[in-house]
């Protein structure tokens, strides 16, 4: 049985490799998908259909001959795809419009972003398992310095973990890239260190040649990514998964954030209790 596909080129492969075999709607409809990939990313069933020639049924059928539960499954490889193609939002605001129609006002982006968000906030603690969590932290516990790396939309979640490490008191490095230095600044990790790298599907270059290094070097590694498919997931020494709320093709950070804003106060819990552990132990002075 073949497996379903998670991105956009290995679905559009099988169903060039599966087209033969389809019955005439399904390839009628297959035709359709391929040819209008923007459409197909933000439109309705409803609306697709009828610009197809087919009802909405013969959608969803065709999502599920592919293994995907519903035609909104599918359609989420075609929304990633349009992210990666356009990274400018201008581009990304103007396909939105041309494929929906629509032009929503600020009001209305307002409360789509936040619902939005509001979801994945409330999801996230069942996400992540509570055992993972504690490997994470036993990671930066242990670690003499943490470096923290994220690249582009990523560095807002690496600089604010950054920053609120360093007022855990936790020795912290930012890798900033700066000059385009990545793998100079990684050469100060020592042997006692650990390394966070923060990113998101389509994977910046840095972000995985600095996870890469960093288990060459024997490092321990902690990734804040979106799949167990991710490349830096598969390397990892600890892998926290992220889903992020998305609207029109625009993806937020709030859950990465509140994913970091744990870890780092769950770390200054940890130094706190060590600290008044270690006093109790310690023989009253005499005055």
């Amino acid at each position: 049985m073949n497996q379903t596909p998670q991105d956009f080129t290995t679905l559009e492969a099988r169903i060039t490799a599966d087209y033969p075999s389809l019955s005439r709607r399904l390839q009628q409809t297959a035709r359709f998908l391929l040819d209008h990939p923007q459409e197909v990313a933000f439109a309705t069933v409803a609306k697709l259909a009828e610009q197809a020639g087919v009802t909405p049924s013969t959608l969803i059928r065709f999502s599920n001959s592919f293994g995907f539960k519903g035609f909104s499954e599918m359609q989420q490889l075609f929304r990633a795809r349009l992210v990666d193609e356009l990274p400018n939002y201008t581009e990304r605001i103007r396909a939105v419009r041309t494929a929906t129609g629509e032009t929503p006002d600020s009001t209305q982006l307002l409360w789509e972003f936040a619902e939005a968000n509001r979801d994945v906030l409330e999801q996230l603690p069942g996400r992540i398992d509570p055992q993972t969590l504690e490997r994470a932290l036993d990671i930066f516990e242990r670690a003499e310095i943490v470096h923290v790396m994220g690249a582009r939309r990523s560095f807002v979640v690496a600089s604010y973990m950054a920053y609120a490490l360093q007022h855990v008191d936790k020795r912290t490095q930012l890798v900033s890239g700066l000059g385009g230095m990545h793998l100079e600044q990684l050469k100060s990790m020592g042997e006692r260190d650990a390394l966070l790298v923060v990113s998101f599907s389509p994977y910046a270059q840095e972000s995985r040649e600095a996870a890469e290094e960093a288990v060459k070097r024997g490092i321990p590694l902690v990734a804040i990514t979106d799949s167990s498919l991710s490349p830096l997931a598969r390397i990892a020494d600890v892998s926290l998964m992220v889903h992020e709320a998305e609207v029109k093709s625009f993806r937020g950070l709030t859950a990465s954030l509140c994913l970091t804003q744990t870890l780092a106060i769950s770390l200054g819990v940890r130094r706190d209790k060590a600290r008044d552990d270690n006093d109790s132990t310690e023989s009253p002075v005499t005055r």
